[in-house]
């Protein structure tokens, strides 16, 4: 027979728990802090090495894609300028751009540390053979949202910044792009595509709860394909060959989470089984 948490956690009241969660997302934020701080100390490696990297021609994605583009034939994918420059038009401007780059870095940054507190917070509802699973979880959850990171990074930002930055309705258009504009664009690049590729982990929880299936998932495969279109319109530029790029590891995300969902239904099966 299995035990869940001691009896002093079961009987938490509500007040409890919204005390409990009060002091992890404390905790979660002082870790935010620290590492903003250690950003925003590296301004000029953050600057000029990561944030503006994407605006440079020689960037290694762009080079990834002439070395493609050469292997069939082509110059289509070469690229040799991206012709705008920064402005910045707000006396502030500059210094709250800073502060936000750093405070999104440091969410980068302590993300393992804020999957444990999301974990600690959540584990005394579990079992005890689950609650063993808090070094996978923390593990597997900040390899998928850091892969998602490089992923916007390397590619769905340098597919904006390369199209967004050469689309012109008119000569008489001159390119100055605010620095804030840039920031947000290559921001909400990484972070949407950090949470997205934590789907198979709220896929496992899901499942875990009762609340979808293998099935459930192939049946409304269509359906899940058309919104992963969506978003993959939402977070690139509005061009077709951006969109499949974007789309394609969402999709096979999607089928990875089928599979997750399968080996928790199954292993939920065998307990019920055991336990009968």
């Amino acid at each position: 027979m299995r035990k869940k948490i001691a009896e002093p956690e079961k009987e938490m009241s509500f007040l409890d728990h919204v005390e409990e969660l009060r002091w992890h997302l404390v905790r979660s934020s002082a870790a935010i802090f620290v590492f903003g701080i250690i950003a925003f100390l590296m301004k000029d490696f953050l600057f000029n090495k990561i944030i503006f990297a994407p605006k440079d021609p020689n960037f290694w994605t762009y080079r990834a894609f002439c070395s493609v583009s050469r292997f069939f034939g082509t110059e289509g994918l070469c690229i040799d300028d991206i012709p705008f420059t920064f402005q910045s038009l707000e006396m502030a401007e500059q210094f709250s751009v800073h502060i936000w780059v750093s405070i999104t870095a440091g969410f980068i940054m302590a993300f393992p540390f804020i999957i444990w507190e999301v974990w600690r917070f959540i584990s005394p509802g579990l079992y005890e053979k689950e609650r063993k699973g808090a070094l996978a979880f923390i593990i597997v959850s900040s390899f998928l949202f850091f892969i998602g990171v490089l992923f916007g990074y390397y590619v769905v930002t340098p597919l904006s910044v390369n199209f967004l930055g050469n689309y012109s309705v008119s000569d008489v258009v001159e390119r100055n792009i605010k620095i804030g504009s840039y920031i947000s664009l290559l921001r909400s690049s990484v972070l949407a595509s950090g949470l997205i590729f934590e789907l198979p982990i709220v896929m496992y929880f899901l499942t875990k709860m009762g609340l979808i299936t293998p099935d459930f998932l192939r049946r409304y495969r269509r359906h899940a394909l058309v919104l992963v279109l969506i978003v993959a319109a939402v977070i690139t530029p509005p061009d077709i060959i951006s969109q499949i790029i974007v789309a394609i590891p969402i999709l096979i995300l999607y089928e990875v989470s089928i599979l997750i969902s399968k080996v928790v239904l199954k292993n939920e099966r065998k307990k019920e089984l055991k336990n009968a």
